[in-house]
């Protein structure tokens, strides 16, 4: 198995906010996608962390979608693209940023595991691409963002809680377990996203027992 870790830059929370466009054509709206730093520790519960939100339950959050993470990585590439937005940790709504990886370095099913100095042992498992959504584009007020996310597969990637305990930024999680080494986030994100979608390869993908639920019942669908 090859040797991957990643490094918690930064750890945040959010809660519902409700949204005024200011626009008379479009409806208000609410999510949690406006985070703020932790900066210590923080209780990571099979739902994820302590104190964070989801507005839209029925497509964020859940035990297939308990962490959303963000390569920092990323951060340094969209200002080339979107000057105009502070690129920053939290940007992308994740609750973890993280270094030292990105999508072609992580898999579908991958098992991270953090040992404190206490020797409590915290456990997360790679359940699927993050597929952006409108709130990130109204975020930022850029009506490409979300698309351009897709297209570029800078998606970022969601996490299930394996052993629940307490984190915090500046851990580093190393892989214990690649069951799908054949799925990195970024093989997924070319199915997915892939036009014309490719029918074969998104039963394939579907067939992967770690992937999400969510995600299976889209390629199924194909």
């Amino acid at each position: 198995m090859v040797d991957v870790s990643m490094r918690i830059v930064a750890v945040h929370v959010g809660r519902i906010r409700q949204f005024d466009t200011g626009d008379d054509a479009a409806k208000p709206w609410s999510s949690a996608i406006i985070k703020s730093n932790v900066g210590g520790s923080v209780a990571l519960t099979s739902l994820g962390l302590e104190g964070d939100q989801q507005a839209d339950r029925k497509h964020h959050g859940g035990v297939d979608k308990a962490v959303l993470t963000y390569p920092q990585c990323h951060l340094e590439t969209w200002p080339s693209e979107f000057p105009s937005v502070p690129w920053a940790p939290g940007s992308f709504g994740e609750n973890w940023t993280l270094g030292g990886v990105d999508e072609t370095d992580v898999c579908i099913g991958d098992v991270f595991e953090r040992e404190s100095t206490h020797g409590e042992i915290c456990a997360v498992q790679v359940s699927q691409p993050r597929e952006p959504c409108w709130k990130l584009s109204r975020r930022w007020g850029l009506p490409k963002l979300a698309v351009r996310v897709a297209q570029t597969r800078r998606t970022g990637w969601y996490c299930r809680v394996l052993r629940p305990g307490v984190i915090a930024e500046g851990e580093s999680w190393r892989l214990v377990d690649r069951p799908h080494p054949q799925w990195s986030i970024a093989t997924a994100n070319d199915v997915m996203f892939a036009k014309p979608q490719d029918p074969d390869e998104s039963a394939r993908l579907a067939q992967c027992d770690a992937l999400s639920d969510a995600w299976k019942s889209t390629l199924r669908r194909r």
